[in-house]
């Protein structure tokens, strides 16, 4: 499903997935000031940025850059495999050819917010880049809202 989710849905703000992409050798802080500037210009709200989950392609794995990020700002870090990146590549808004000649990736942000956010997921906020990282923010598929059995009883 290709679409933005928009900020002000009053039933989104489940978990937020931030998908990073960075250079080799990328300081935390980079990382770090580029994932708040995101949650600032998605309009997340302090709740929910303290549910998100970081996501990285797993080829980056190695790069300590990410885990200290991740360890500053408190949040967990989920390496996500090239097939999980891949089938999500459909689904991403922005494509770079210097990328995918690169890594065989068109976005490696977006598509690690997918991935991680799961089946039906949509962006929250495209690609973001400074000259050294990438994020992207993406919600899981909104569900049906409850109604409780005793409402369906005509």
């Amino acid at each position: 499903m290709d679409r933005l989710m928009m900020a002000d849905d009053s039933r989104l703000f489940g978990p937020v997935f931030v998908g990073l992409g960075c250079r080799r050798g990328c300081g935390w802080e980079e990382i770090a000031t580029l994932v708040a500037d995101a949650f600032d210009a998605a309009a997340v709200p302090d709740e929910a940025r303290q549910r998100a989950a970081l996501a990285a392609p797993a080829l980056k794995a190695d790069e300590p850059g990410l885990a200290e990020a991740a360890r500053a700002l408190g949040l967990p870090l989920r390496f996500i495999g090239e097939d999980a990146m891949l089938a999500a590549q459909d689904r991403v808004h922005t494509r770079s050819a210097t990328v995918l000649a690169a890594v065989g990736l068109a976005s490696v942000a977006e598509a690690a917010a997918l991935a991680a956010a799961g089946p039906g997921s949509g962006l929250l906020l495209p690609r973001r880049s400074t000259p050294r990282a990438t994020v992207a923010l993406a919600l899981p598929a909104v569900a049906l809202p409850f109604v409780p059995l005793s409402e369906t009883r005509s």
